[in-house]
């Protein structure tokens, strides 16, 4: 891998760098800790990190709250302007930035491509968004009133990002909280400093250029003691925080403690229902994708298949072949389709949950070994596993590619009923045919998570569209339609252009 010569191309020199950034400068964390970060293509390395401390966060706090009354003080279609700018700018390194996704975190370079268009396309989203933050207009029941609403800034918005998606949910964050008015403080993962970096550097030189103060853009690179900061401090307006259900349910009591606003994207656990008369062409290649694209470490990952008994013996007979046939290596070779998983931890979990669900009775037909590629990273074969959906492992999420196939009788209600029947609510899925069982699985009694498709898989979601979802999912909606709303504050105002002081309700009260 010519790692060096992508970081010089993005603007970062080999060698040791700081954790911090406000946007123009750059400041060496005093936390004393180096991150040492290796490529899980084949443990190569890529760097160290200088990690930040929480008095580095504190001050990191006072600047971007030094920054907040000027940005918001700029009207939203030029601050609209300054993310165009960097979407512009983000073409021009597409393939580099994808690169550098790729190393990092280990999906697939078109996976990579596709983070990075994806910041590109909310950027895109966000500038048309900077001329649209409507209110609403009311009528009055007053003679001479005028009722309306405004949105107004929040104020600093803190961002913890997962390694998963190293770059895409910080734009998806970024790009909208700044158009509302924000300034942002992002922490990202500790296994993939070196994407963040890159986007800052990048985003600086757009910064420099438009004569803007520092803070409106910061960095954060630290343990988990920074975003702990972060989730306490009563001067961060919202924490939106992106990683395992365990993390989120610390941020969430963490910031309810102070009556702080979090937007919380958390664990998924996704089904697949393939129906009676499905097209099992189109539900075994996006199953087949679901599962163990980026490894199957997406929080939208396909991990249950829940299939109808008259299709269930060729749904497993062909998602079995398809699975001996899947290219696994190098995630830069344009010809593998599975990466690595991003290090020993997900190894360990992935083959202990496969051990753990055969105790259980599960019956494992395919995949679940060590991948010799070559190369020195943790390379598996994805498997899929014959279960129950009570099963304590089938219950949990497993972040790598293990997909549980499930069977169900009758109606596709009972497999809807089989769906819901986890913790998780975030994505979802159903194969079908026929227009009363699609929009049975659409309806109130339907599908409880915060997506549900038909007839298309549970990953590659849209930015136009809110992402999220319900139960230990979190609850927040990020990117599209009027999740803007989520970085503001909503206000209602009433005007009296009248000459009387009339009460509501005919309440009457004379002096």
């Amino acid at each position: 891998m010519e790692i060096n010569k992508i970081l010089s191309s993005l603007g970062i020199e080999p060698g040791l760098h700081h954790g911090i950034s406000t946007g123009l400068q750059w400041k060496a964390g005093s936390s004393g800790h180096e991150f040492s970060i290796n490529s899980p293509i084949d443990a190569s390395p890529i760097g160290k990190v200088i990690g930040a401390s929480e008095g580095d966060f504190q001050n990191i706090l006072d600047t971007a709250g030094k920054a907040f009354p000027v940005w918001a003080a700029i009207p939203a279609p030029q601050r609209g302007e300054i993310i165009r700018q960097y979407g512009d700018v983000l073409r021009k390194y597409k393939s580099e930035l994808g690169s550098l996704v790729s190393i990092e975190m280990g999906k697939i370079y078109q996976e990579g491509l596709g983070e990075v268009q994806e910041m590109i396309d909310i950027c895109d989203f966000a500038v048309g968004l900077s001329r649209q933050l409507y209110g609403l207009s009311m009528h009055s029941e007053r003679k001479e009133h005028r009722m309306m609403e405004q949105w107004h800034p929040l104020g600093i918005v803190g961002i913890i990002s997962a390694f998963n998606f190293p770059v895409a949910v910080w734009a998806w964050n970024a790009a909208l909280a700044a158009i509302c008015g924000n300034v942002c403080i992002w922490k990202p993962s500790e296994k993939t400093p070196f994407t963040a970096i890159a986007c800052q550097k990048l985003l600086q030189d757009v910064l420099k250029a438009n004569n803007l103060p520092e803070g409106i853009f910061s960095l954060v690179i630290g343990d988990a003691s920074v975003g702990q900061a972060m989730a306490a401090s009563p001067k961060v307006a919202l924490v939106s925080a992106t990683g395992s259900t365990r993390m989120g349910k610390a941020v969430a009591v963490t910031v309810a403690a102070r009556l702080g606003k979090s937007l919380l994207e958390l664990g998924g656990n996704n089904a697949v229902i393939i129906a009676e008369d499905a097209n099992l062409d189109m539900a075994i290649r996006s199953t087949v994708f679901g599962a163990v694209g980026t490894c199957g470490q997406r929080c939208t990952s396909t991990r249950r298949l829940i299939v109808h008994t008259s299709r269930y013996d060729e749904v497993k007979n062909r998602m079995v072949e398809a699975y001996k046939k899947l290219p696994i290596g190098n995630p830069l070779d344009t010809s593998k389709l599975v990466g690595p998983l991003v290090d020993k931890q997900a190894e360990h979990a992935f083959f202990n949950a496969i051990s753990e669900v055969k105790k259980e009775g599960g019956n494992l037909i395919v995949g679940g070994e060590k991948v010799e590629t070559g190369l020195n990273g943790c390379y598996v074969t994805p498997a899929i596993i014959e279960a129950q959906n009570h099963y304590h492992m089938v219950q949990e999420e497993t972040f790598a590619p293990i997909l549980y196939l499930l069977k169900y009788e009758g109606d596709i209600e009972n497999a809807i009923l089989m769906q819901n029947d986890v913790r998780q609510g975030l994505s979802s899925s159903a194969f079908t045919n026929r227009l009363q069982e699609a929009e049975k699985y659409l309806s109130w009694k339907g599908s409880d998570c915060g997506i549900a498709n038909i007839n298309i898989g549970t990953s590659g979601a849209e930015i136009g569209g809110a992402f999220g979802g319900e139960k230990e999912t979190g609850g927040g909606r990020e990117s599209g339609s009027d999740s803007w709303r989520s970085y503001m504050r909503r206000q209602t105002n009433t005007i009296n252009y009248g000459d009387s002081l009339p009460l509501a309700q005919g309440i009457k009260f004379d002096i």
